[in-house]
């Protein structure tokens, strides 16, 4: 069964970055274009990995961050938080609010499959 993956960024050019990358891996996708589309579809199609853009229209990224790792139904999801913020601060934040990693925009699509690769053999 092919691992499922679900983009969560409000930036078209991002989210077809991410799923053209993850699509040559045989990934399955899904998207959200805000953080409470994002929410519904974390229940909806409970994926294995969310990567998740911090600043989005709706709810941020850190609080849709939070409400899937409050959750006993859905806090098993390894979240990877994408975000130009990319300083000491900004990680630590993400990691508070239960983010499980972190990768910088821009990023290569290299970096990207070896960031998904290693959070779903964790998850």
């Amino acid at each position: 069964m092919r691992k499922k993956i679900l983009i969560a960024d409000d930036e078209d050019s991002i989210r077809e970055l991410v799923r053209v990358t993850l699509e040559e891996e045989g990934y399955e996708i899904h998207e959200a274009l805000d953080g409470v589309e994002a929410l519904a579809k974390v229940e909806a199609v409970v994926p294995d990995l969310v990567i998740l853009d911090i600043l989005m229209p709706g709810k941020v990224g850190y609080i849709v961050c939070r409400e899937i790792k409050s959750s006993e139904e859905t806090k098993h999801i390894h979240v990877l938080c994408l975000s130009s913020r990319s300083n000491v601060g900004a990680i630590e934040t993400m990691k508070m609010f239960g983010a499980d990693d972190f990768l910088a925009k821009p990023f290569e699509p290299r970096s990207l499959r070896e960031k998904v690769k290693q959070a779903l053999r964790r998850a």
